[in-house]
């Protein structure tokens, strides 16, 4: 379901929303200026467009730039956040994984695209002595 948007000259609370169209994924997706990416996905009834280390599906969570699960690609920049970057008319939008290729699956520590140790680094012994 796509948004319907009221003409200007017909619309009685003469708002000023100028329209914008984006792609995702090579789709076309109508949006308002000034939204966030998030917020035209959302409009245009996405509610997630990538997946998790576990293979959840995942959006928006937290909508304030925290907690990266609405991570995209946008004209070509990976790991864009949807909630704090606002879409522009033309943006190239491609959704994406945590796995560093494409239809590879959740991401595990063997195709992780981040060198994940397999032991926490070792934590600075402290004196004993009540000194610090």
């Amino acid at each position: 379901m796509s948004p319907r948007l009221v003409r200007r000259e017909t619309d009685a609370v003469r708002r000023t929303d100028r329209p914008i169209d984006i792609t995702v994924d090579g789709e076309p997706v109508r949006g308002i200026e000034g939204q966030s990416l998030a917020g035209v996905l959302l409009a245009s009834g996405r509610l997630a467009w990538r997946h998790g280390p576990d293979g959840a599906p995942r959006g928006v969570f937290c909508g304030i730039g925290v907690c990266f699960d609405c991570l995209l690609t946008v004209d070509g920049e990976r790991d864009v956040r949807a909630c704090r970057r606002r879409a522009r008319d033309g943006d190239e939008v491609r959704t994406q994984t945590r796995s560093p290729h494409e239809g590879e699956g959740p991401t595990t520590p063997e195709n992780s695209p981040v060198d994940i140790p397999a032991t926490p680094p070792a934590q600075p012994s402290r004196p004993q002595d009540g000194t610090s």
